[in-house]
C-alpha cells in the first residue's frame, strides 16, 4: 500500500525518460531528467493524488469502531493512514528528484522475459474479452453473485480465536460444598490431567481470596493447564481440538462436578464482554426464579443438541444448602413461648452472643459462645437446644420447632433491574453466528416463553452484532465519498462508476479465499475487504486515466480502451504483486496472534488475484461499452522540441 503511488510515479517516469533518450539519441542531462521527470509526474499527479486518498478514506470506517473490535483495529488504521500520508507526499517530491539525479546513464526500457510473456497471453485474451463484451461482462456479474452465495455459507464470528497454547478447565460442583472437599476432589483432577505427556504441570484457584476482584464460591475451581512446547509433544502434529478431547474425557471421568474447558484469555475475555466466561450466552429475564430456572433448562436442552455448542450449563441459582427452622406456633402458644425467645435462642446457638470480655493489659477482646461447628451441623444436636419457658424451665427446641434441611437459592443476579439466569455455552467446530442462528430457531419452535419472561443473546455474537451493525452505517458513505471522489478525479459519472465496479469484483477473490482455506467472515476479514476496495479502486482509476488520455490525443473509445489496458498493464500487476507479497508473511503465519491476521491478509491476496484479473478484462469492456464517448480535456502539454508518441510503448 505504501509504494503504490511511488511504483505509478516511477514506471511513467523511467517510461518517458527512456522515449526521450530515444528520440534525442544521447543520454540526458540533469536539468532535461529534472524536466521529464516532473512532466511524468504531473501525468500522474491525478490518479496518484486520488488513488491515495481514497486508500486513506477507506480506513476511516475503521478509526468509527469501538470497544474490543476498536482497541484491536484503530491502532492500525491510524498508522496505515499516517504512513500513507507521507508516502504520498515522499513519492510526489522525493521519489521523483532522486529518480532524475540517479539516472545519470542510459535508460532503455526494455521488457523482462516475464512482462514480454504476460503481454504476449494478455492482448489476445483481451482481444477476445473485448470483441464478446455481453460475455464478458456477463462473467464479472456471474462471479460476483457466486460470492454472494458463497458469502452465506462461510459463517460469522467476531474475532479469530486465538490459540494460546493453554487451556483452562473450570469446573463446578454443588452449592455447599466445603474448601475442604473442592480441594480434595481438584487435587485428583490436576493428578490424571498432569498425566497427559503433552501437560508440563497443572494448578488451580479454588473460591475467592481475601483481596480477589473476581468472586467466586468454594464449590468452583479454575484449573489452569500449562502445556509443553509442540515439540516435547509425542505427536507433534496433534490438532488442538484433539487435545481438548482428552482433556474432556479426563474431566468426564472425574464425579462430583460439571466443567467448561476454555482458555485463560479467552476465558477473562467473555467475561468482561457479557459477564459470563462461555462464547454464548443466553439470558433469561423475568420475574419469577422457578419459571426462569424451566425456561433454562429447556433452553440448555436444545443447546446440547446444536451442532457446535459444547460446555453448555444453566447458571447456579439454586440448590445451597440452608438450615430451615420453621416454629410451631400452636404449641409455643401453649407453653407461653414467643417467636422472639426462640429467634434469640437459635441466635445465640448458631450465630453466637457475646458473654464478656478479655483483657490483656490495654487490650479488650469480645468473648462470643455458640455451639461447635460439628454440633451446628448435626440436626439432633441443634433439635436438644434449650428454649426457656416464662416460668422457669426449658424445653428442646425440637418440641416447639420443625428442623430441616432445606435447598434455597444459591444467587440472584439481576440486570438492568430484572432477574436474570444465563445458560452460556462454547463454541467448538463451527462459526458462532451458525450456532446462534440454529439454537434461536429451535428455542423459537421447541421452547415457550412463560407471560413476562423474554431472552437476550450475549457474548461474541453481541459484539459481532454490534461492529456489523456500526460498519453497515459507516462503510455505505464510505462508498459515496469515494464515487464523488472519482467522480472529482475523472469528471464523468460513468468512468466513475466503472472505475467503482473494481470493488465488487475485488470482493470475489477475498470471499472465495476464505471459502478455500475454511476461515469464517469475522471483524478482521472485514478489515481485509476495507482494505481491499482501496487498492482495487487505485488500480482501476490508473486504468481509465490512461485511457482518457489516449480519447484526448484523438483515439476512438474502444481502441483507447485497448491501449490503456496494454500501457497500464505493467503498473497494475507491479502494483498488485507488491501488495500481495507484502501480505504473504501474514497469511502463513503460525506465531502467536496469527489468528487474527490470517482472515485479513487471506481477503486481500485473494481479493487482488480476482481485481487484478477481472479489471485487466472486464475494465476495458465496460469502458468500451459504456465509457465516455469524447474527451474535452487538453492533451497533456509537450515540449515542440521533443514530441512524445501517442502510444507509450514505443519499440525500441
Amino acid at each position: 500500500l505504501i509504494v503504490d503511488g511511488a511504483v505509478i510515479i516511477v514506471e511513467n517516469a523511467l517510461r518517458r525518460i527512456a522515449e526521450r533518450q530515444h528520440h534525442y539519441g544521447r543520454t540526458l542531462a540533469l536539468e532535461e531528467r529534472l524536466s521529464v521527470v516532473t512532466q511524468a509526474a504531473r501525468e500522474m499527479i491525478r490518479p496518484s493524488v486520488f488513488g491515495q486518498a481514497i486508500i486513506i478514506l477507506v480506513y476511516v470506517p475503521l478509526l468509527m469502531l469501538t470497544g474490543v473490535e476498536g482497541k484491536t483495529f484503530t491502532p492500525m488504521a491510524l498508522t496505515v493512514i499516517i504512513a500513507l500520508v507521507c508516502a504520498f507526499v515522499l513519492s510526489l517530491t522525493f521519489v521523483p528528484a532522486m529518480l532524475a539525479i540517479w539516472l545519470s546513464k542510459p535508460v532503455e526500457e526494455k521488457e523482462g522475459r516475464i512482462m514480454s510473456w504476460l503481454k504476449r497471453k494478455y492482448e489476445p485474451g483481451l482481444d477476445r474479452a473485448m470483441k464478446r463484451p455481453t460475455l464478458t461482462i456477463g462473467v464479472g456479474t456471474g462471479a460476483f453473485l457466486a460470492a454472494i452465495l458463497t458469502f452465506s455459507f462461510l459463517g460469522q464470528e467476531f474475532l479469530p480465536q486465538l490459540d494460546e497454547g493453554d487451556l483452562t478447565a473450570q469446573v463446578l460442583r454443588v452449592p455447599g460444598t466445603s474448601v475442604d472437599q473442592s480441594q480434595a476432589m481438584q487435587s485428583r483432577i490436576e493428578r490424571e490431567i498432569g498425566k497427559l505427556p503433552e501437560v508440563r504441570f497443572v494448578f488451580s484457584k479454588t473460591g475467592t481470596a481475601e483481596l480477589a476482584s473476581d468472586p467466586m464460591p468454594p464449590n468452583i475451581s479454575d484449573t489452569f493447564i500449562i502445556m509443553k512446547p509442540k515439540n516435547e509433544w509425542p505427536d507433534k502434529s496433534l490438532p488442538k481440538a484433539e487435545l481438548v478431547e482428552k482433556v474432556e474425557k479426563v474431566l468426564e471421568s472425574m464425579p462430583g462436578g460439571a466443567f467448561e474447558i476454555t482458555q485463560p484469555i479467552q476465558m477473562r475475555f467473555n467475561e468482561l464482554i457479557a459477564g459470563v466466561r462461555g462464547d454464548i450466552a443466553v439470558k433469561v429475564f423475568g420475574d419469577d426464579t422457578d419459571a426462569m430456572n424451566a425456561t433454562a433448562n429447556q433452553i440448555a436442552a436444545v443447546l446440547r443438541k446444536t451442532e457446535g455448542a459444547a460446555d453448555v450449563r444453566v447458571e447456579q441459582t439454586e440448590g445451597l444448602p440452608m438450615l430451615d427452622i420453621q416454629p410451631r406456633r400452636d404449641i409455643m402458644s401453649r407453653l407461653g413461648i414467643t417467636a422472639q425467645t426462640v429467634q434469640d435462642t437459635i441466635s445465640a446457638a448458631i450465630g453466637g452472643r457475646d458473654a464478656g470480655m478479655i483483657f490483656e493489659g490495654d487490650r479488650r477482646f469480645a468473648v462470643t459462645i455458640r455451639l461447635s461447628d460439628t454440633a451446628r451441623a448435626n440436626l439432633q444436636t441443634l433439635g436438644q437446644v434449650p428454649v426457656p419457658l416464662p416460668n422457669g424451665g426449658f424445653v428442646p427446641l425440637q418440641s416447639v420447632a420443625d428442623i430441616s434441611v432445606t435447598d434455597g437459592p444459591n444467587q440472584i443476579s439481576r440486570e438492568n433491574g430484572k432477574r436474570r439466569v444465563v445458560v452460556q455455552a462454547n463454541v467448538r467446530g463451527r462459526d458462532v453466528a451458525g450456532v446462534v442462528a440454529d439454537a434461536q430457531a429451535a428455542i423459537a419452535s421447541e421452547v415457550r416463553l412463560p407471560a413476562g419472561q423474554y431472552l437476550d443473546w450475549g457474548g461474541q455474537f453481541e459484539n459481532l452484532q454490534s461492529a456489523t451493525e456500526r460498519l453497515m452505517l459507516v462503510v455505505p458513505g464510505c462508498f459515496v465519498l469515494i464515487l464523488l471522489l472519482l467522480y472529482w478525479a475523472l469528471g464523468s459519472v460513468r468512468d466513475a462508476a466503472i472505475v467503482f465496479t473494481g470493488v465488487p469484483l475485488a470482493l470475489v477473490g477475498g470471499v472465495l479465499a476464505l471459502f478455500l482455506r475454511g476461515m469464517p467472515f469475522s471483524i478482521s476479514a472485514a478489515v481485509g475487504f476495507i482494505a481491499l476496495s482501496g487498492i482495487a479502486v487505485l488500480n482501476g482509476l490508473v486504468m481509465v486515466t490512461s485511457i482518457q488520455e489516449l480519447m484526448a490525443r484523438g483515439m476512438d473509445r474502444a481502441k483507447a480502451a485497448h491501449e490503456g489496458a496494454m500501457m497500464r498493464l505493467r503498473p497494475v500487476v507491479m502494483t498488485a504483486l507488491v501488495a500481495s507479497f507484502g501480505f504473504v508473511p501474514m497469511a502463513i503465519a503460525s506465531g502467536a496472534g496469527a489468528e487474527v491476521q490470517k482472515p485479513l491478509a487471506t481477503v486481500v491476496i485473494g481479493g487482488l488475484i480476482s481485481a487484478t484479473l477481472l479489471t485487466l478484462f472486464v475494465l476495458p469492456t465496460l469502458y468500451a461499452r459504456y465509457g465516455r464517448r469524447e474527451m474535452d480535456i487538453p492533451a497533456p502539454a509537450k515540449r515542440p522540441d521533443a514530441p512524445m508518441p501517442d502510444i507509450a510503448e514505443a519499440p525500441l
